[in-house]
């Protein structure tokens, strides 16, 4: 177990780096901030020269691999971070330098354990991309198949984990402190990044999330998600078919290539629905370095190894908040956070859907140049604290990546508005699963399922309870006191003098009783 010495000194030397980037100072301007954490950032910006700008961005990518990811998660969470902070973060991009060729190669082979000829017939030394966690570098396979490699850091499970440990404890501390710290659940928030990383940190998990994604997303029109080689998959090496099209970031090539931005922009958007809403697994790493536009004008996606999962309880209250907002029916969205118990049930139902007016009004009817998914996330952030609202980090990665396809969307049709095109596909969803058709359904599979269970049941209380046999019943047996054996009572140890006194008192009295013509 890492000692306690040990964290503080990682945090100190991770607050210097903050303080020489100006990143400490909203935290010690902060009122809800606990007075220890301002005195550890007093200590740690000591004699550093502060920019008046501040860079968090900057700082997140000097401190490290695992400080990137985290910002980028950070990026989401305005009410933890502050709005310029959460700003600052989403310019943070998770670019280093490569690994050397000479290192990967070794990695490669060890991990297949034998050559990186026998596999791949072309491999180009020089990767395509170079990220915290791996980077991906051009082959051919030996049967000729065009593809992506993507290889581990060598060395970065284990920075990871010695970083995360030290984010587990400072959470844990913050979130001791109680008040505005506890609200705000830190512990869950890194508890959560930390499966998160996890998982990228497996790339055998990454390659059945692309498989899964690809199973959900069969039959929506001009969306690709590219195969897995499994034969060339494993921990520390993902495979994956190439992708040959145009960075959807580059506006510009994707008007010279000839393809509708405006319809681009839709039908990523619905795609990104299609996801979270109906399927409730959803690309959660959804930026612009993610996704191409193939020469006909479908939409390929790379990079699967931050996934989010949304239960479809969760997901129903989720469409119903959004078709909610859209059509201005707040009652029903307060209704909803009641119900899903965001909001405490000792605060007033007509009072937070007020609160939620006030957010959602302003954007009704308004294209994201001028109002935005992300303006409407910090407005819900802004009524959280009044309405004594705890984060819930099941719904954080969600919160990311409508952010960043709005941020997409907006880049390719300035005029696009959200809510016009999420809702036909919020209200057919509602309509599907939650009117009355969908409701019969769902009590009819549930009553069939428990009528299914019933052998099951019947089969398990006959083997709690078995029937007699041929044998006849046996008669009741008396309780008799165990003295010795196992199942004997404990008794308090006697010493070795004990024994001596009570064979002497025996032989004496069998002495006696000889004398007296007692015994023969």
């Amino acid at each position: 177990m890492t000692r306690p010495a040990t964290h503080i000194w990682r945090l100190l030397k991770w607050g210097r780096t903050l303080a020489r980037h100006g990143a400490l100072r909203g935290i010690e301007r902060d009122p809800n901030t606990p007075p220890q954490v301002k005195r550890l950032a007093r200590i740690a910006r000591f004699g550093t020269v502060q920019p008046k700008e501040p860079d968090y961005a900057g700082a997140f990518k000097d401190i490290g691999p695992a400080a990137i990811k985290l910002g980028q998660t950070l990026a989401t969470r305005p009410d933890l971070v502050g709005e310029e902070a959460a700003r600052n973060l989403l310019s943070l991009q998770d670019n280093l330098p490569p690994v050397d060729f000479s290192e990967i190669k070794a990695s490669i082979e060890a991990s297949f354990e034998q050559p990186l000829e026998a596999l791949w017939s072309e491999f180009d030394p020089v990767p395509i991309g170079a990220a915290s966690i791996a980077q991906v570098h051009r082959a051919v396979t030996t049967e000729g198949r065009e593809v992506a490699v993507k290889v581990l850091r060598p060395g970065v499970r284990e920075r990871f984990a010695r970083d995360i440990d030290t984010y587990e404890w400072a959470a844990a501390h913050l979130e001791s402190f109680g008040g505005e710290a506890a609200r705000l659940r830190p512990r869950l928030t890194i508890a959560n990044f930390k499966r998160w990383t996890n998982r990228e940190l497996d790339l055998r998990r990454e390659a059945a999330s692309a498989s899964e994604l690809a199973e959900h997303m069969v039959g929506t029109e001009k969306y690709e998600i590219p195969d897995i080689d499994w034969d060339r998959t494993n921990g520390r090496v993902m495979t994956i078919d190439w992708i040959d099209g145009i960075k959807i970031s580059d506006t510009e090539a994707l008007i010279a290539a000839g393809h509708d931005m405006d319809d681009l922009a839709s039908r990523l958007v619905l795609a990104f629905l299609k996801q979270a809403i109906a399927a409730g697994f959803f690309h959660a790493d959804m930026h612009q370095g993610n996704l191409f536009v193939k020469p006909d004008g479908t939409i390929a996606a790379i990079d699967f190894g931050i996934m989010g999962r949304i239960d479809r309880r969760a997901r129903m209250w989720l469409a119903e908040i959004l078709y909610g907002l859209t059509t201005g029916n707040y009652r029903r969205v307060a209704e909803i956070h009641f119900e899903a118990q965001y909001v405490p049930s000792y605060h007033n139902v007509d009072e937070f859907a007020t609160a939620l007016r006030a957010v959602g009004e302003p954007m009704r009817g308004k294209p994201v140049s001028e109002l935005s998914v992300g303006q409407m996330l910090d407005g819900l952030f802004a009524i959280t604290r009044d309405f004594d609202m705890q984060t819930q980090p099941h719904l954080l990665l969600l919160q990311k990546t409508m952010v960043m396809v709005e941020g997409i969307a907006t880049q390719l049709n300035p005029k696009i508005n959200m809510w016009d095109v999420s809702a036909p596909y919020v209200r057919s969803w509602i309509r599907d699963e939650l009117g009355p058709e969908a409701a019969i359904a769902d009590r009819i599979r549930e009553d069939t399922e428990t009528l299914l269970r019933i052998p099951e049941l019947v089969r398990r209380i006959e083997d709690r309870f078995p029937s007699r046999g041929g044998a006849p019943e046996p008669p009741p047996l008396p309780e008799i006191p165990i003295e010795f054996g196992p199942g004997a009572p404990k008794r308090k140890k006697r010493g070795w003098i004990g024994y001596v006194a009570a064979a002497a008192l025996g032989g004496i009295a069998s002495w006696a009783a000889v004398t007296q013509g007692l015994l023969g």
